[in-house]
C-alpha cells in the first residue's frame, strides 16, 4: 500500500503510537543488545577484520615501534578506504587495538540503524519504529567477510541521503554545499558506500521528477542535473588519487547476483536466513492486508533503480572484490526506511515487539552459538603467536585449496596469521599493503617478501615446486622467497597432518586447522644432526 503525499517527503497524519524519545531510548537498548556478541568475543572470527586491525596497529604504533618501522611504512594518500585508518589508531591513544575495533563496530551498527532511523523520520514525517526491523540485518555475510569501511559508509550515506531529502527544498547553496561535504566523507568512507548513495540521491530525484511532471520540463530536467554536481567532488578526488592506476582491474561475471542478495541476511545458518525472511514477509503481508503498514513511494524507484544498477555492475572494480554484491545490502536499509507502520493499536504494538525481539534472539542466538564455537581456534591460533620471536618475517600458505576459506566458518582463519603483527612486530605476507588501496606499505627492500596485490596464498606443494627450480608461470616473486622467513603458518590442515618438508620445517604449534613452523636455516638443520632436547609443541585441544 502507498502512502499519499503531495511531495516525496511525505508529511503523514498516522502515528507510531511511541514519542521520539521512547523511540531513541528503544534505539539505544536494540543497539546494544545487537553488540553483546561484539562485548564478548574481543577478537571476532571475521575474515578481512583482523588484517585491518593489524594495520590500525601499525599505524598507531610505528612511530615507538622499530620492528614495525623495520619492516612497514605509511603512506598517507588520498585513498577511498580510509575510515578505520582515521578513526581507530586515534582511539588506541586511550585503550588497546582489540577494545578500539570493537568501539568501531559497535559505532558502525548505531550509526546505520540511527541513520535509517533519521531517512525514515523525513520521509513519512515521524519517528517510526519500523527501522529497528533491520538491526537482524547488521550480522551479514559482508560483515563476516570483514568489509568495514564500506559497512561504516552504508550508515553515512543513509544519514547523507536523509539530509538531501530533508534540505530539499531550502536553499540551493546550502543544499548542495552539505550534499559535497558528505559526498567527500562518503569517499573517504568506500566507493562502494558512494554508490549506496549515488543510488539514493538518484532514486529521490527520478521520482520527484516524476511527481512535477506537469511543470514545464526545461527547468525540471536543469533541476535534476543539478543535484548529481555534488558528486564532481568524488571525481576530483579520485583522479588525485592512486587508486585510479587501478582502473583497469575490472571483471564481470553474472554467477553470484542471487548469492549477493542472500548476503544480505545470510550468516552460519541457512535455516535462521530463511526463518527470518519468513517472519518478515510473513508479518509484512498481515501489516499490508490491515492497512497498519503502507510504504513510500520511493520503495520502488530504489528497487527498479538498484535492481538495474545491481545487474550492470561488475564482481571487480579498482581491483577490490565483491564490488556488485555489496550493494543489496545498502539498498535494503533505504528500503526498510520507506516504511511507515501505524501502532496506534495495542495488538499491533505488541505484535511488533514481539516479531522484532524474535528476530533479533535469533540472529545474537545464532552469532553468539557460532562466535564461542569458533572461540578455541581463535585462542589456540593467539597462543601459537607467541611461540614467535619478535620481529620475524612469517610466511603464510595453504594446505588444501578446495577447502580454504569455502565454509563461513573458516573466514577467521583465512587472515589471522595478521595478529603477529599486532604481537610480535612481525612482517605477514598477507597483510593489505596494495599500492592505491591501502596506505600501509611494506619498505622497498622487502617488497619481494609479501604479497602487494591482495592475492590468494599459495598451496604448500606450490612452494615445494617453486623450490625445485620450476617456477610456474606468472608466479609472485614472494613465493620463490618463502625458505628466507622465519615461520610458516599453513593454514586449513587435516587433523595431525604430516610435516609437508621436515628438512626445512620444525612444527611449534599444531592447532584446529592450522599449524606453524620454524623454517629451518642452513646452520639450524645442521646442528639437528646433534642430539637436543625435544621443543614442546603446542597441544590440540580436544
Amino acid at each position: 500500500m502507498l502512502m499519499k503525499t503531495s511531495e516525496t517527503g511525505a508529511v503523514s497524519r498516522r502515528t507510531s503510537g511511541f514519542s521520539g524519545a521512547q523511540v531513541f531510548v528503544l534505539f539505544l537498548v536494540c543497539t546494544l543488545l545487537i553488540s553483546v556478541p561484539v562485548w564478548t568475543h574481543p577478537l571476532p572470527p571475521i575474515s578481512d577484520y583482523i588484517n585491518h586491525l593489524a594495520r590500525m596497529h601499525v599505524i598507531a604504533t610505528i612511530s615507538k615501534n622499530p620492528m614495525l618501522a623495520h619492516f612497514y611504512e605509511i603512506d598517507w594518500q588520498i585513498i577511498p578506504n580510509l575510515t578505520m585508518d582515521l578513526i581507530v589508531p586515534q582511539l588506541t591513544r586511550f585503550m588497546s587495538v582489540y577494545v578500539a575495533g570493537e568501539v568501531f563496530i559497535v559505532a558502525t551498527f548505531a550509526l546505520i540503524i540511527s541513520g535509517t532511523l533519521a531517512l525514515n523520520r523525513v520521509l513519512i514525517g515521524r519517528w517510526g519504529l519500523l527501522p529497528l526491523a533491520a538491526i537482524p540485518l547488521l550480522y551479514n555475510y559482508n560483515f563476516l567477510v570483514g568489509l568495514m569501511n564500506y559497512i561504516f559508509g552504508i550508515g553515512v550515506s543513509l544519514w547523507a541521503l536523509a539530509a538531501w531529502i530533508a534540505l530539499r527544498e531550502r536553499s540551493w547553496p546550502i543544499r548542495l554545499g552539505i550534499s559535497t561535504a558528505l559526498v567527500v566523507v562518503l569517499f573517504f568512507c568506500h566507493l562502494s558506500a558512494l554508490g549506496i548513495y549515488g543510488v539514493g540521491i538518484l532514486s529521490f530525484e527520478i521520482l520527484r521528477l516524476w511527481e512535477r511532471r506537469a511543470e514545464p520540463w526545461p527547468g525540471r530536467i536543469v533541476d535534476f542535473v543539478v543535484s548529481g554536481l555534488p558528486f564532481a567532488a568524488a571525481v576530483a578526488l579520485l583522479l588525485k588519487s592512486p587508486t585510479m592506476s587501478l582502473v583497469s582491474a575490472i571483471y564481470w561475471d553474472q554467477r553470484g547476483k542471487m548469492d549477493g542478495l542472500m548476503y544480505v541476511v545470510s550468516d552460519y545458518s541457512d535455516i535462521v536466513a530463511l526463518g527470518l525472511i519468513a517472519t518478515a514477509l510473513v508479518a509484512a503481508v498481515w501489516a499490508v492486508r490491515h492497512r497498519v503498514l503502507k510504504f513510500h513511494p520511493l520503495v520502488f524507484v530504489l528497487l527498479a533503480v538498484g535492481l538495474v544498477i545491481y545487474i550492470a555492475l561488475p564482481r571487480v572494480m579498482f581491483e577490490t572484490y565483491m564490488a556488485d554484491q555489496r550493494v543489496p545490502l545498502g539498498i535494503v536499509f533505504m528500503l526498510v526506511a520507506c516504511g511507515d507502520l501505524e501502532l496506534r493499536r495495542r495488538l499491533v504494538r505488541r505484535g511488533f515487539i514481539a516479531v522484532l525481539v524474535l528476530m533479533i534472539g535469533a540472529r545474537l542466538i545464532e552469532i553468539d552459538l557460532n562466535w564461542s564455537n569458533l572461540s578455541d581456534t581463535t585462542s589456540e591460533f593467539r597462543s601459537s603467536v607467541r611461540r614467535i620471536a619478535p620481529g620475524s618475517k612469517v610466511f603464510v600458505a595453504y594446505a588444501d585449496r578446495s577447502s580454504a576459506g569455502d565454509d563461513i566458518r573458516d573466514l577467521g582463519l583465512v587472515h589471522a596469521a595478521c595478529i603477529a603483527m599486532i604481537e610480535r612486530s612481525a612482517l605477514v605476507t598477507t597483510a593489505f599493503t596494495v599500492v592505491g588501496k591501502q596506505i600501509l606499505h611494506v619498505r622497498p627492500e622487502f617488497r619481494d617478501y609479501v604479497d602487494t596485490h591482495d592475492g590468494t596464498p599459495p598451496l604448500m606443494s606450490q612452494l615445494l615446486i617453486e623450490d625445485d627450480g620450476i617456477p610456474a608461470p606468472n608466479t609472485p616473486v614472494f613465493w620463490s622467497n618463502w625458505t628466507k622467513f622465519d615461520y610458516l603458518y599453513l593454514l586449513f590442515t587435516e587433523d595431525d597432518a604430516p610435516n609437508p618438508d621436515p628438512d626445512r620445517l620444525k612444527l611449534v604449534a599444531d592447532g584446529d586447522r592450522f599449524q606453524l613452523y620454524k623454517i629451518l636455516k642452513p646452520q639450524s638443520q645442521a646442528a639437528l644432526i646433534a642430539p637436543q632436547p625435544q621443543q614442546p609443541v603446542l597441544p590440540r585441544k580436544p
